[in-house]
């Protein structure tokens, strides 16, 4: 009877930690759905933009949230405007040289004052952004949405989704775009909307 129930309770321990394990998720989209949202608000014009190149790597662990790890990376030639010659402008070794810096990248490092409710998690996710050429720490609020078995639905095989939402600023001058120059046109300040999601398959 002892051995039985010992076991039983190894069996429900392993069971608990195959359940507890972290999913590895992939960010690269064959859909082309998730997105960069990207606007600059200067008193002479206001320019919005996008950028679909996604992709990277994230580990989230659905019963231990505040633990993700990971790095989503844009390809900065997927930054898009409507206007052609601003679009030139904006690849041009004049603004982010995107020959010469081709990948925009952010590495998580760790999550605070992270909050479950369901299946969505808030938290302030701090980590390294990567921008031409220069490197900063940032600290952006995220919302995490675990989806299990609903990678079916979006591209019809069998998995999980995690779904990112995240909207923050950052400075064009920390990362040496044109310090101090243009700001009537071009603001210092760029508003940053997130929208992924990632498959872990099965």
């Amino acid at each position: 009877m002892k051995n039985t129930s010992l076991r039983m309770l190894i069996l429900g321990l392993v069971g608990t930690t195959l359940v507890a394990a972290p999913i590895d998720f992939d960010f690269k989209d064959p859909k082309g759905v998730n997105n960069v949202i990207f606007k600059t608000d200067a008193p002479l014009e206001s320019i919005n933009g996008t950028a679909t190149g996604i992709s990277g790597k994230v580990t989230f662990d659905p019963d231990n949230p505040g633990a993700v790890k990971g790095k989503i990376v844009v390809q900065a030639n997927s930054l898009h405007v409507g206007n052609p010659m601003q679009k030139e402008h904006l690849h041009s070794d004049k603004w982010l040289d995107v020959a010469k810096y081709p990948e925009i990248t952010f590495e998580v490092e760790s999550a605070k004052n992270v909050k479950t409710q369901g299946d969505v998690t808030t938290a302030d996710v701090a980590g390294k952004m990567s921008l031409h050429g220069v490197t900063r720490s940032i600290t952006a609020p995220v919302k995490m949405t675990f989806l299990k078995d609903k990678l079916k639905a979006r591209t019809g095989k069998e998995g999980d989704l995690l779904v990112v939402r995240a909207n923050f600023k950052i400075k064009r001058s920390d990362f040496g775009i044109n310090p101090g120059q243009l700001e009537d046109k071009v603001s210092d300040e760029i508003e940053l909307n997130l929208s992924i999601a990632g498959a872990a398959q099965r």
